[in-house]
C-alpha cells in the first residue's frame, strides 16, 4: 500500500507543476503566434509576464499588424503599453490608415495615443468628415437689427497637427467671432438675410483652421433669424437714462431754490425782529429825550401828528388800490 501511495503522490506533484508552469509560459500564445507567422520567443512571453504585460495583447496586436502589412516590432508595443498608451486602438487606427492610404507612422500614432486623443477617431475622421454645428450667435448689424445665426462647419481631422492642435471650442469660438464680424459689418440686416452665404464665404476665408487640430472644408449657415431691434432699446435706454439726469438735476435746482427761500425767509424774520427790537427801544429813546429836555412836549405832538396823518395816506391808499383791483 505504501508503494503506491508514493507513486501517486510524485504524479500529483508533477502535475500541478506542470499546470502551474504553463499558466505561467503563455504557451498557447506562442503556438498561435508561430501560426500566424509572427516570431516571438517564448522567453520573451516569460518576460512579458514579469514586466506585467498582458501577453496576449501584444501577441494579439502584433498578429494584427503582421497581417495588414505594417511591421511594428514587440518592443514598440511594449513600450507604448508602458507608458500608458492604448496599444490596440493603436495598431487599428495605423491599419485604417493603411487601408484608406494616409501616411500615418508609428511613432506619430502613438504620440497622438499618449497625447490624450483618440488616433482612431482621428484616422476615421479624415476619411469620415465630421460636422460641428455651432450654438446660436447673436450678432448686431449697423442699422440696430439683431440678427440670430446657426452654422454647421464641416470639418477633417489633420493627423500632422493632432499633437498640439485645438480641438473643437477653438473652432467654434473662431466661427462665432467671423460670423459677428461679419454681420456688424454688414449696413442693414437685410443683406444678412438675403445673402447668408456672405458669411459663410467671409468666415471661410479667414483660415480659422489656423493651428487647431482640424482642417475647415465648409461653413453652411443652417438658419438665420431677426432678432430684437436693439438700435431702438439702447436709444430707449439712453433717453431713461437722460430723463432720469434730467429729473435730478431739476430736483437739485428745485432744493437749491427751496434753501434760498428759506434763508431768505430766515433773513427776513430776523430783519423784522431787530426792526421790532429797534421800535420797542423808540420809546425808551423819546421818554428819556423828554427827561433831558432835548424833546419839548409840543415837538411830541407834532411828531404823534405827522404819524397819524401817514397812517391816514397809508390807509385811504389801500382802499384806492383795492376800488381799482375791483
Amino acid at each position: 500500500m505504501p508503494s503506491i501511495i508514493i507513486p501517486v503522490l510524485i504524479l500529483a506533484l508533477i502535475l500541478i507543476f506542470l499546470a502551474i508552469l504553463f499558466s505561467f509560459i503563455p504557451l498557447g500564445l506562442w503556438i498561435s503566434a508561430l501560426a500566424a507567422g509572427v516570431r516571438i520567443g517564448i522567453f520573451q512571453l516569460v518576460g512579458m509576464r514579469f514586466r506585467r504585460i498582458p501577453p496576449a495583447l501584444i501577441v494579439n496586436c502584433k498578429i494584427k499588424s503582421a497581417k495588414a502589412g505594417l511591421d511594428i516590432s514587440t518592443n514598440q508595443l511594449e513600450a507604448h503599453y508602458l507608458a500608458g498608451g492604448n496599444v490596440d486602438r493603436v495598431v487599428n487606427a495605423l491599419i485604417a490608415a493603411e487601408r484608406a492610404n494616409i501616411a500615418l507612422g508609428y511613432e506619430l500614432a502613438a504620440a497622438i495615443d499618449l497625447a490624450g486623443r483618440n488616433v482612431l477617431e482621428a484616422v476615421q475622421m479624415s476619411v469620415n468628415p465630421k460636422v460641428i454645428e455651432t450654438p446660436t450667435i447673436a450678432a448686431m448689424a449697423k442699422n440696430g437689427i439683431e440678427v440670430r445665426v446657426r452654422a454647421r462647419v464641416t470639418v477633417r481631422a489633420n493627423i500632422e497637427r493632432l499633437v498640439g492642435g485645438a480641438g473643437e471650442e477653438t473652432i467654434i469660438a473662431r466661427v462665432g467671432e467671423g460670423i459677428v464680424t461679419t454681420v456688424g459689418s454688414a449696413e442693414s440686416h437685410k443683406e444678412v438675410l438675403e445673402n447668408p452665404d456672405l458669411i459663410s464665404r467671409t468666415v471661410l476665408n479667414k483660415g480659422l483652421d489656423a493651428g487647431t487640430a482640424f482642417e475647415i472644408l465648409s461653413i453652411d449657415i443652417a438658419d438665420v433669424d431677426v432678432g430684437r431691434n436693439i438700435g431702438a432699446e439702447l436709444q430707449m435706454d439712453q433717453a431713461d437714462a437722460d430723463k432720469k439726469i434730467a429729473q435730478a438735476k431739476a430736483e437739485e435746482r428745485r432744493a437749491l431754490a427751496v434753501a434760498k427761500e428759506q434763508e431768505m425767509v430766515a433773513y427776513v424774520q430776523e430783519m423784522q425782529a431787530k426792526v421790532v427790537e429797534a421800535q420797542a427801544e423808540v420809546p425808551k429813546a423819546m421818554a428819556q429825550a423828554l427827561r433831558d429836555g432835548k424833546l419839548g412836549v409840543m415837538d411830541y405832538y407834532n411828531l404823534q401828528n405827522i404819524q397819524a396823518d401817514t397812517d391816514m395816506r397809508s390807509t385811504l391808499a389801500g382802499k384806492d388800490d383795492k376800488i381799482q383791483t375791483e
